[in-house]
């Protein structure tokens, strides 16, 4: 996907650097993803907020990033999905198995 997609599909490239707001985030992560991410950050919010320590929230915040990173080029991510899930079973996955499909065999 190139630049000019990504603004057309309202995801800019810039917006997932290190340091990404949680809002953009969240906008570039498929749908299953985005749930478990907004999870994650609203249980590590919470106990930043008790321990007064952002550590643990800014490192969640920093692996979801990269995930939105890789899920923001989707030709990309599918075909390093597939390569994962060949290494991890021994066999090729076909380029139109259902992503849950390969995102299964490859651990994701």
């Amino acid at each position: 996907m190139s630049a000019t997609q990504h603004a057309d599909s309202g995801h800019d490239p810039r917006s997932l650097a290190p340091g990404a707001q949680p809002a953009a985030i969240a906008a570039a992560l498929l749908p299953a993803d985005r749930d478990r991410f907004l999870a994650s950050y609203e249980r590590e919010l919470r106990r930043a907020r008790q321990s007064l320590d952002l550590t643990a929230l800014d490192a969640t915040l920093e692996q979801w990033r990269g995930v939105a990173a890789m899920q923001s080029r989707p030709e990309e991510y599918r075909r390093d999905l597939r390569r994962a899930a060949e290494l991890i079973t021994g066999e090729p996955s076909p380029e139109d198995e259902p992503l849950e499909v390969t995102r299964n065999k490859a651990g994701a």
